[in-house]
């Protein structure tokens, strides 16, 4: 399972993210996707743990909790949209 954090303070770096969320189990992988035109962060990020039992508490634990100045959302990540072939144009 992967965790979204979001609501996050544009202060926010991957290393905090891993020291909060290292309370919890081991941290898989922490992303912290910037805008692809300004390079500045977006306000959220992805987290994913070794085990889904601590994700699952994490999650518990951290949804609207206020963080680094900001009250953070947390919760399941869910898959992204994924495109249709014709880009939805009809002819």
């Amino acid at each position: 399972m992967t965790i979204y954090v979001g609501n996050l303070s544009f202060d926010t770096e991957v290393e905090d993210l891993n020291h909060l969320f290292s309370e919890y189990g081991s941290v898989r992988k922490c992303t912290l996707p910037l805008d692809r035109e300004t390079g500045r962060k977006r306000g959220f990020a992805f987290v994913e743990l070794t085990n889904a039992a601590d994700e699952a508490k994490a999650i518990g634990d951290l949804q609207d909790v206020e963080w680094m100045g900001r009250r953070i959302r947390v919760n399941q990540a869910e898959p992204r949209p994924t495109a249709s072939a014709g880009g939805g144009q009809r002819w």
